[in-house]
């Protein structure tokens, strides 16, 4: 299951890949078939695996602050009282 997700702003993005080859999943991609507004590539999360860490690597590397990195975090369920 993915502990992560990222969200790639189409508005922002100018498609200079540099989230790609930082990614330590490569689950980033450039998406050749759709462009910006600006009329660039943007970025895209292809993981169709959950790999997706929310390292958020990709988005501190990110001129353009175009990546939002969303991550989950499990949470314990709390001790009874009364219990141990």
């Amino acid at each position: 299951m993915a502990k992560g997700r990222i969200v790639v702003n189409d508005v922002l993005c100018k498609g200079c890949a540099l989230c790609t080859t930082v990614c330590p999943k490569q689950v980033i991609q450039m998406d050749m078939v759709r462009l910006t507004p600006k009329g660039y590539h943007p970025a895209a999360l292809v993981d169709s695996e959950g790999a997706c860490t929310g390292c958020a690597i990709c988005a501190v590397i990110c001129p353009d602050a175009a990546i939002t990195v969303y991550r989950w975090v499990a949470h314990k369920a709390p001790a009874l009282a009364g219990t141990s």
